[in-house]
């Protein structure tokens, strides 16, 4: 059972804890409670790109620091990488509309990006990722949240298996290695994209599709994988109904007798290891 306290909320957080209870907001706290997220005294910067995804997990951020016993800071940061005049208005926009009051810091990672004829995407990503962390450091903060949800859960998992013949997840939480005790937390691990789909059409809300540059320069091949494994698990799913449950749920059903190998810190194992004993 949820416990709430009771105070003045705005039309989303109303929306958030009544209309999308079931499907938003009781899986976002199940998250929390089934992955001990946060703990008393933590400082949580919740990451902001300007989609869908970010906005509404600071909005489910805002309704838990109202509602819910947690002892922890709140702040929100928008790292805003170059976006274009138009794209930053947006996000602008949106955060007076849903009254989210978040920093938006500066950089120049998409020119930097630009400017690197091989792999641009990989470096545009450790850029981002290495600017999160400094400046959610810089501002107080120990763990950064993020808006991946289930659908990027299982995504993420069928990819690795395609792509890169690998049998790993995207975690609900992860210490950083590189900079230390900062931690980065995934809220939304239980939350379908349909329902934050819905959230948003709900209060007629719209939120940036895709802001990158380099995106806009070369669409189809960026982001041509994601979507063609979007695509590949509605098609299977058309014969297997249980296929996303079964790809969110396999990661944590697995059974290491029955692996060739695995890695642990770096290091591979080999199921011959033990063979014999």
């Amino acid at each position: 059972m949820i416990c709430m306290k009771k105070c003045d909320v705005d039309i989303y957080e109303n929306s958030l804890t009544t209309t999308f209870r079931a499907s938003i907001w009781s899986k976002f706290i199940k998250a929390f409670h089934d992955y001990q997220l946060i703990k008393d005294g933590d400082s949580v910067c919740v990451c902001i790109s300007g989609g869908k995804d970010s906005m509404v997990l600071a909005k489910l951020f805002m309704c838990l620091k109202k509602f819910m016993n947690y002892n922890f800071e709140l702040k929100f940061l928008v790292m805003d990488p170059g976006y274009n005049v138009e794209n930053l208005e947006l996000i602008k926009s949106n955060l007076k509309t849903l009254q989210i009051p978040a920093e938006i810091h500066q950089t120049d990672i998409f020119e930097i990006a630009n400017m690197q004829v091989k792999s641009p995407c990989f470096l545009c990503a450790k850029m981002r990722r290495g600017a999160l962390y400094n400046i959610a450091k810089s501002m107080g903060c120990n763990k950064i949240a993020l808006g991946h949800h289930y659908d990027d859960v299982i995504e993420t998992t069928l990819m690795n298996l395609l792509s890169s013949g690998s049998f790993q997840t995207m975690l609900p939480k992860l210490h950083s290695t590189n900079y230390e005790g900062m931690e980065l937390i995934r809220p939304m691990y239980f939350v379908r994209e349909k329902d934050i789909i819905r959230f948003a059409k709900h209060h007629d809300l719209h939120f940036l599709q895709c802001a990158c540059k380099l995106t806009e320069a070369n669409r189809d091949e960026i982001v041509g994988r994601r979507r063609f494994i979007k695509e590949l698990i509605k098609s299977l799913k058309k014969d297997i109904p249980q296929i996303e449950e079964n790809l969110f749920n396999a990661p944590n059903n697995v059974t290491l007798d029955m692996i060739l190998g695995y890695k642990k810190g770096g290091v591979y194992h080999s199921y011959l290891d033990d063979y014999d004993n």
